[in-house]
């Protein structure tokens, strides 16, 4: 299970940093696949920077070995595809999309936040047991 929340911390942290690089260099088409029409222009470089530094924030802790500290982060910052989600349905984009994009986001980093926070540390004596070889 640990390598499964490390695989799925690691592509959280990674994926906004592409959807805030599109904002930023195609706003208009980002816009489409965020689930709303185009708005004013000065809303593109605030959502691209917002979300390459989310994903920065959730792979620096995670770099630095702070599963716990991620996993408390990542459900403090669940918020954003939450509100996401209301703002796409409240401002003409689907609701269907808006929940199938925006709100199941935010399921999975919640999902991943518990199982990061869940986590057991590893104890001195199993950090430091040898490898068992198998002797002839």
């Amino acid at each position: 299970m640990r390598r499964f929340t490390t695989v799925l911390t690691i592509l959280i942290g990674i994926f906004p940093l592409t959807f805030g690089t599109r904002f930023l260099f195609d706003g208009a088409g980002a816009a489409a696949g965020f689930g709303i029409t185009a708005a004013a222009g000065g809303f593109f470089p605030v959502k691209g920077i917002r979300d390459i530094a989310l994903g920065l924030v959730v792979l620096a802790l995670f770099a630095l070995g702070q599963r716990r500290p991620t996993g408390i982060i990542l459900a403090v910052i669940a918020i954003v595809p939450i509100t996401d989600a209301i703002i796409v349905s409240t401002h003409g984009g689907s609701l269907i999309y808006a929940l199938l994009v925006h709100a199941l986001t935010a399921a999975v980093m919640l999902a991943d936040a518990a199982l990061l926070l869940r986590e057991r540390p590893a104890t001195p004596e199993t950090a430091a047991a040898p490898m068992a070889t198998a002797t002839p």
